[in-house]
């Protein structure tokens, strides 16, 4: 009995010696040093991910600026090809005229005269001598005398190979005064009635002008593209292109 009272208080004190608090436990002391780490390692790499992701989307902005640039350089310049391809095909109709009038038959109209109603501006004069003097009055800008002139001509030598250069100059002569809805009547007779003309490319090119200027911009969108698709070698066509750019840019 003395033994086993002797035995208790030991075994006791030895338990008590096992359950070590939690603070104090080197093992949970560890843990918890090792899952602080932890903690600082991924706040370090929330950081890094963060500046590399704001570094990405400044990169990102200023190529999106730089290509925003460019977009605006090459409307610019399309605009002003544009520009320069009118300036030149307008420059191109001149000498044209200036080249097909340049052997003028004697007419007093050229001396400032008036043409009557029904009158040629060479009468008796042959059908060359009359288309002539008709190109000469468009390139003098007298746009009036110039359609008359065209018109009587194509009454009086409907059967002339030059009938087709003359129905494209009495639509430029409306064109070239701002008659437009006249032009367009006249440029698509151009098409209708001499089919295989080499006018009508330059025809369908002037009614998509015409139509632009009336703001018609489907019907001008229309005759342009036609343009491209039928005479796509031609200068015409080259101008068709420029012209719709310009309408793109213009939202139009």
């Amino acid at each position: 009995m003395l033994r086993l009272l002797l035995i208790l208080p030991a075994m006791f004190v030895a338990g008590c010696s096992m359950f070590v608090p939690p603070s104090e436990d080197p093992v949970l002391i560890k843990l918890e040093e090792l899952d602080q780490r932890m903690q600082a390692i991924e706040r370090v790499m929330e950081n890094q991910s963060l500046v590399q992701l704001t570094q990405e989307v400044a990169a990102l902005e200023r190529r999106a600026d730089s290509l925003q640039g460019s977009s605006e350089t090459l409307q610019h310049d399309a605009t002003a090809t544009a520009e320069r391809q009118r300036q030149l095909y307008a420059d191109l109709d001149s000498r044209i005229r200036e080249l097909e009038a340049r052997e003028l038959a004697p007419a007093s109209v050229l001396d400032g005269g008036t043409l009557q109603q029904g009158e040629l501006p060479v009468p008796g004069g042959s059908d060359r001598d009359n288309y002539q003097v008709a190109l000469e009055l468009l390139r003098e800008e007298r746009y009036d005398q110039s359609a008359a002139s065209f018109k009587e001509f194509l009454v009086a030598f409907p059967d002339s190979e030059l009938a087709s250069n003359a129905q494209y100059w009495l639509a430029e002569s409306y064109y070239a005064a701002n008659e437009f809805e006249k032009a367009l009547t006249d440029f698509a007779r151009v098409i209708d009635e001499y089919p295989q003309s080499s006018k009508v490319p330059d025809a369908l090119l002037k009614m998509g002008y015409c139509n632009y200027s009336l703001q018609r911009w489907e019907d001008a969108r229309t005759a342009l593209t036609r343009v491209q698709a039928e005479y796509p070698t031609t200068t015409a066509a080259r101008l068709a292109d420029q012209y719709l750019k310009r309408m793109q840019t213009e939202g139009v």
